[in-house]
């Protein structure tokens, strides 16, 4: 480990106690000044640090920073952030750092985690709002060996691993709204933003980019939303920690990733479909042939949303924008 990684790792194995500098100067061969150096870049890093000339230095509270000294501690992956996990303070886009890390070579499961984003992009090419420390913004490499039919399999998986993790961990009742938003009592709390890079007829590589809010202060949100916004702490009424729930995020996406290429898609469809809020609803698509209007009636093997229209016509539609026009069905 780093001169940092040990003087961290030393504050949190105190629990809360006061650590000397004197001490961890001895122990790590190194000059006290050298240690007062790397608690300030820590301070920096935002760790809560506190300082006193006679006792020496203490971790106030957990970090809940999404660094990878905090999640790769109890990231029970096989493969997704385990080898490359790259962390920023700040980005514009995880999405736009992990494509450009996927052009340089970087191999699937390479994990992209920002603090905060200046440009967080969604659907659409929306912003996605990202204050500093208050949600998740990660995005992860992927490299199926699928035929390009498949590619939506991909961005409906990421929505199940998701609604997954805020029903299962945090006894949430998220939907999925088609394709990939997650919504939370009529207010979105996750989008999922995938980008594919195509090679003929074959898939190059595809970067899933996932924003989720957690710790948000719903009067915070901006007003012009399409759909009003909420986070994980306006629902539990109170802050959870980020890390926990970034790791279970990336256990369950991996584990959906995974039945995929194993040819075990179905149970993931089926999940998507008990959780989608669209079908047996009347919608309003906005295509690239122009706007649809009918009843959802299911979700195909492809990921694809069958809609048949007033006249009975089942219309197979790939991607668009969605307005639901009616309550759910009985």
């Amino acid at each position: 480990m780093s001169v940092r990684e040990t003087v961290l790792q030393a504050l949190k194995d105190s629990k809360g106690q006061w650590v000397s500098g004197e001490a961890l100067s001895e122990v790590l061969g190194v000059s006290r000044t050298t240690v007062w150096k790397q608690v300030r870049k820590l301070v920096s890093d935002g760790y809560e640090i506190e300082s006193s000339s006679k006792k020496g230095y203490r971790l106030r509270v957990p970090a809940d920073l999404l660094s990878p000294q905090e999640v790769l501690e109890g990231l029970s992956t096989q493969q997704f952030g385990q080898n490359h996990y790259f962390y920023y303070q700040e980005l514009d886009s995880t999405n736009n750092r992990a494509r450009e890390l996927a052009a340089e070579g970087y191999p699937e499961g390479t994990v992209v985690a920002a603090e905060m984003q200046t440009a967080g992009r969604g659907r659409r090419g929306r912003d996605w709002y990202s204050p500093n420390q208050e949600g998740i913004y990660v995005s992860v490499i992927l490299r199926p060996l699928l035929p390009l039919k498949e590619i939506s399999r991909v961005s409906l998986l990421t929505a199940v691993a998701v609604a997954e993790t805020l029903a299962t961990d945090l006894n949430l009742h998220p939907l999925i709204k088609w394709p990939n938003d997650i919504l939370i009592n009529n207010r979105k709390i996750a989008g999922i933003l995938s980008e594919v890079v195509t090679d003929m007829d074959s898939i190059e590589y595809i970067v899933v980019g996932i924003g989720l809010n957690i710790n948000n202060f719903p009067p915070d949100f901006p007003h012009d939303f399409r759909t009003p916004a909420t986070s994980v702490q306006a629902e539990c009424q109170r802050p959870l920690p980020r890390v926990q729930i970034l790791q279970n995020l990336l256990f369950n996406l991996e584990n959906h990733y995974q039945k995929l290429l194993q040819g075990r898609f179905g149970d993931t469809l089926e999940k998507a479909k008990n959780l989608s809020m669209v079908i047996g609803r009347e919608v309003k698509i906005d295509t690239l042939n122009g706007f649809l209007t009918g009843q959802a009636v299911d979700i195909d093997d492809h990921g694809f949303l069958l809609v048949r229209d007033q006249s009975g016509t089942i219309h197979t539609v790939m991607s668009g924008e969605i307005s639901l026009l009616s309550s759910p069905s009985n």
